[in-house]
């Protein structure tokens, strides 16, 4: 199948920062059939390209001793036609620049952000590497999650920032959930998480990969080495669980129905 279409403010990219690579490597390449390409250490820091079936989906890298301190994560990339100018509409409009965009070469520019509400967003403006080759497929990202204790400050700053087109799908008391597009065009998601997010936690992104058993996925797993942290539930959307890879990194899994 074609790469995806990836518009702009539209996720493109994810990457795990890991504290043990070579345990990431192992426990992903295990569990979603991922192959590995370490790019060159001089120019791109050992950065680690994970494919499925030879198509791009996502990258690692491991932490050098000043991010120590940090938890390992996985990121989300928001793509950018000019990464400078959405630095300068993040800072405008009560966001925070972590990382300012800095050149990676031939492939494009990055750069790291704290949204309006606190969560961490990265940016991708493209070169030659346009983005993740693989999306909705088992062992591929499938959906993008902003958990937002700010619900609406988080829907203004990705409308303003972004450009994002927006679809409520839902605005009850107990759940209010807004979309980027709608449908099942849909490309990721904000959740008010003001109700449930304790208050050490701060708002973040969190990122779901398509399985096909999502039971069969937590057992593998959590036989090598991750913790089950919820779930698995089932819902309109598919089966769903909440893990943790064995060095604490958060991630989703989805099984559709």
């Amino acid at each position: 199948m074609p790469a995806p279409e990836i518009t702009p403010g539209a996720p493109c990219w994810i990457d795990l920062m890991t504290s043990d690579i070579t345990r990431a490597r192992q426990f992903y390449g295990e569990l979603f059939g991922w192959e590995y390409e370490t790019g060159d250490e001089e120019k791109y820091g050992g950065y680690t390209t994970a494919r499925k079936n030879g198509k791009t989906v996502a990258g690692l890298m491991q932490k050098d001793a000043d991010q120590a301190g940090m938890p390992d994560v996985w990121s989300t990339y928001l793509r950018s036609d000019d990464a400078a100018a959405t630095a300068a509409a993040v800072t405008a409009n009560g966001g925070q620049v972590f990382m300012e965009p800095m050149d990676v070469p031939e492939q494009g520019h990055m750069a790291i952000f704290g949204d309006a509400t606190g969560a961490a967003i990265g940016v991708w403006q493209p070169r030659e590497m346009r983005g993740y080759e693989l999306v909705a497929e088992p062992g591929a990202a499938a959906w993008h999650e902003l958990h937002a204790k700010d619900y609406d400050g988080a829907v203004a700053f990705y409308q303003k920032v972004f450009g994002w087109e927006t679809d409520v799908m839902s605005d009850t008391p107990e759940f209010r959930y807004t979309t980027l597009g709608a449908g099942d065009s849909a490309k990721a998601g904000i959740m008010d998480a003001s109700g449930y997010l304790p208050a050490e936690v701060p708002s973040n992104w969190q990122i779901y990969f398509s399985v096909e058993d999502a039971d069969a996925s937590i057992e593998k797993a959590v036989a090598l080495g991750a913790t089950l942290v919820d779930g698995p539930d089932d819902s309109s959307f598919g089966r769903l669980a909440t893990l943790a890879d064995p060095t604490g990194a958060m991630f989703k899994i989805v099984a559709e129905n």
